[in-house]
């Protein structure tokens, strides 16, 4: 009898195993070209605009969005209003702190995350790479700190957008692949542009 039962179990245990460690080559292909063009994308457009430091520090940031948009894409914190309201919220008090306290970079880079972490957490756009971005509002070069609240539109917020248009292109080219994950907002603009082309 115990033995039945302890066979039972190392074969649940191999069947477990074997399924998390199944390999889905699309999967895999669409999360590489997804995060591919979108930090590609953003990479060239910021090279243009910030030396390769601030580059570097940016492509950081929103290369861990990439992590969630691209590889976890039904994970809440990778969801839209995530991506683009937690980078633009902790950008906003990023740069906010760093005018505040401007001579003190320990304190002023300890209260940007500290503050963008809780200001997630009450508009419910918790999104871990945010706290990046908070804190190269404060660690960033002169350039990124001389932008002021400028920063926060651009590369912030336009690097956010360009990076959900880039996931939501590339998450939604398989069957088993859908993002955003409650896809109710696309129902209501359907609706909202049929009924103006009523009009």
């Amino acid at each position: 009898m115990k033995k039945t039962r302890l066979r039972r179990h190392v074969r649940t245990a191999k069947y477990i195993f074997y399924k998390e460690t199944l390999v889905d080559y699309k999967e895999h292909i669409w999360t590489f070209m997804g995060s591919f063009f979108g930090i590609g994308l953003l990479g060239l457009l910021h090279s243009k605009y910030f030396s390769p430091t601030d580059n570097l520090f940016l492509i950081g940031s929103f290369g861990a969005s990439s992590v969630l948009v691209f590889g976890i894409i039904n994970s809440p914190l990778a969801q839209p209003r995530n991506l683009i309201g937690g980078h633009v919220i902790c950008a906003l008090i990023g740069v906010t702190i760093q005018k505040l306290i401007p001579g003190e970079l320990w304190l002023s880079s300890a209260l940007s995350v500290s503050l963008a972490i809780v200001f997630m957490q009450i508009t419910k756009t918790l999104h871990p790479p945010g706290g990046a971005t908070a804190l190269i509002a404060n660690i960033g070069s002169e350039k990124i700190i001389s932008m002021g609240y400028f920063y926060v539109i651009s590369p912030v917020l336009s690097s956010a957008f360009i990076l959900l248009l880039v996931a939501i292109f590339f998450n939604n080219r398989t069957s088993h692949r859908s993002y955003p994950k409650n896809r109710h907002w696309f129902k209501v603009w359907h609706r909202y542009k049929n009924k103006n082309q009523l009009l």
